[in-house]
Formats: C-alpha cells, sequence, structure tokens
C-alpha cells in the first residue's frame, strides 16, 4: 500500500498512462504480426462428435469463413472439466453472438465423450458449441493431448515442482494429477478459404489470459491478482463460489 496526496497520485497516473499507451500501441502491433503469420494447410481429415452428428473440421465454421478453437481440459477419465477452463468459458460464452456477428465461429473441443461435455455443459449453463474429439488425433496433433505415458515421463521428474493447482484441479475433475496433465488448455485459430482448412495461430499457457476476462479485471484493481505461490488456487466453477 502506497499512501499518497491527489497531486503525487496524478502525477504518477500520468507517468503511468503514458506507459499503458505504448502498451495498447504494442497489442496493435502484435495483433497485426498475428494476422501476418503464414497460413498452414491442414491435409489431415478430422470428424468430430457434435450435437447434431459427426462433423468435419470445415463443417465445423458453420458457414462462416474463421474458426476459433479453445481446447477445455476435459479428458476421458475426467469426472467433470477443468476448473481453470470452466472460468474461462464463463467469460466466453456471452461473447459469441458478436463473434459470429463478424463471421467468426467458436466452439470448444475436448477428448471426453460428447455426452459428458453436454450433461457439464447443462450444470454449468453456457450455450457453446462444444465438440470431441475423442475418435480423432487433433488435440494430439495440435500438442494439446498426450499418452499417459508421455505425460508420465515428464511429470514424474518434476512432480514436486508442481504448482499446487495442478493435484487440487485433477482430484476436481475425478483423476489423478497424471491422468490430468494428459490435456492442455490451448487456442486454434483456422481460416476457410476455397475448401480448405488452414490453421492461422495457436497458443496456450499464459498466451491464453486475453480469454480470461477475470484476470484483466482484476488486474486493475487495488490488490490485483493477488494470488502469489496459491496460483489460480481460488478459481472454481461458478456454482461452487460461497455466496
Amino acid at each position: 500500500m502506497n499512501i499518497g496526496t491527489r497531486e503525487e497520485w496524478q502525477e504518477a497516473r500520468d507517468a503511468l498512462l503514458a506507459e499503458e499507451k505504448e502498451h495498447t500501441r504494442r497489442g496493435d502491433e502484435l495483433a497485426r504480426k498475428r494476422q501476418e503469420l503464414p497460413w498452414v494447410p491442414v491435409e489431415k481429415e478430422y470428424k468430430f462428435a457434435t450435437e447434431d452428428g459427426e462433423k468435419t473440421l470445415a463443417e465445423l465454421f458453420d458457414g462462416r469463413s474463421q474458426l476459433l478453437v479453445y481446447h477445455f481440459m476435459f479428458g476421458p477419465d475426467y469426472t467433470a472439466g477443468c476448473p481453470t477452463c470452466a472460468a474461462t468459458a464463463d467469460s466466453v460464452n456471452g461473447v459469441l453472438p458478436h463473434l459470429n456477428a463478424h463471421d467468426v465461429t467458436m466452439l470448444f473441443v475436448s477428448t471426453a465423450p460428447l455426452e459428458k461435455l453436454q450433461s457439464y455443459e447443462r450444470r454449468m449453463g453456457w450455450r457453446l458449441p462444444w465438440v470431441s474429439a475423442g475418435d480423432n488425433d487433433f488435440n494430439l496433433d495440435l500438442g494439446f493431448s498426450r499418452s499417459e505415458e508421455q505425460t508420465r515421463e515428464w511429470v514424474e521428474p518434476m512432480f514436486d515442482q508442481l504448482p499446487p493447482v495442478a493435484a487440487r484441479n485433477a482430484k476436481d475433475t475425478g483423476t489423478d494429477v497424471v491422468r490430468y496433465l494428459t490435456e492442455s488448455p490451448g487456442f486454434s485459430a483456422f481460416a476457410l478459404k476455397d475448401g480448405v482448412v488452414y490453421q492461422t495461430y495457436s497458443t496456450t499457457a499464459r498466451g491464453l489470459e486475453f480469454l480470461m476476462g477475470y484476470y484483466p479485471i482484476l488486474d486493475r484493481s487495488p490488490r490485483g491478482r493477488d494470488e502469489g505461490p496459491e496460483f489460480q488456487l481460488w478459481i472454481r466453477p461458478h456454482d461452487e463460489y460461497e455466496r
């Protein structure tokens, strides 16, 4: 806590504003560079389970030319979705009509069976297009899923270094840490042109914070994120918070 006069606050605020404006300009530059990345044709045929039956990746565009995919951590062995992914879905749920109006389809993809995803969606009260990639290699090929053996190989040597949220989330999803970490959160962007699907962008980890609407809001609150070593342990599915 830093107590000061109104004059001291204004001077510091003006200096910070100059930095914030530069940050905004830099953000605009990065957005342009994302759009200038090469488009990579998706040559493999993927078929997804959806509420309207089996669909190809091209059909998931739903008549639009752009497709954004959030890779939601909900593996075949999970009994519930990842709490952090669930909080992210809360942030995205309300903006979907605006994206659709701008020629963008956004959906969620997980490797759990469709019935599990639909049950969890009903519990959360979302209206999200959510598809299952459990019967294809989509998440594997894009690097957001891996086998239990592959996961155990990198998790076990660094088990004591994992943040506490990994064990908490594993428990909440009905799995152990290894099976929980067979999935990773991620974001992928695709374009459809002349019948060909292209991947145009991808990110994960802190690169996903643009989807987590609560973080930029907390960044402007007096105490900020206030997480410390208990990174993300406070995040719960919205129906589990004490009111």
